[in-house]
């Protein structure tokens, strides 16, 4: 929501979670439904642990991938396009009930959370510990807070 705090952590997102799912409406400012964003959050915390489908080559993920989660994680920001979604992802659904994505995303975290097996590489980061990724996850939900806001 844009009058909400950014998360600062994957607890702040559930707390974030609990006050979107109290609100009567919110929408995303770009062509994206709000249903599609959250799907595209929870894809990319479940394919954390269950693999990306096409990832960017080991070259690219141990340069340019490795170095730009580098400048996030010093800047304790991400920015990255709003509206492009992960490389071989299922198709985001564009419809206006977005409760069930606000749902699929607190399932994600969740599962995210209490995850002890091994992390897959990210697209295009590479091998990121349990920690990184957690910080992935939740610059990745911060950034996207900037396109969301209560009607």
């Amino acid at each position: 929501m844009a009058d909400s705090p950014k998360v600062q952590s994957l607890d702040d997102v559930m707390r974030w979670l609990d006050r979107l799912e109290r609100a009567t409406q919110v929408q995303s400012t770009t062509p994206w439904k709000m249903s599609a964003v959250l799907e595209h959050m929870a894809q990319s915390v479940d394919m954390s642990m269950d693999g990306f489908p096409e990832p960017k080559s080991a070259l690219f993920q141990s340069t340019l991938g490795s170095a730009a989660f580098a400048v996030f994680r010093l800047r304790g920001k991400m920015s990255h396009g709003l509206t492009e979604p992960i490389p071989g992802a299922p198709a985001l659904p564009q419809v206006d009930d977005w409760k069930p994505g606000a749902a699929r995303l607190r399932s994600a975290v969740q599962r995210f959370q209490a995850y002890a097996g091994p992390l897959k590489p990210h697209f295009a980061y590479g091998a990121l510990s349990r920690a990184d990724f957690a910080l992935a996850h939740t610059l990745h939900i911060a950034n996207h807070q900037d396109e969301i806001t209560v009607v």
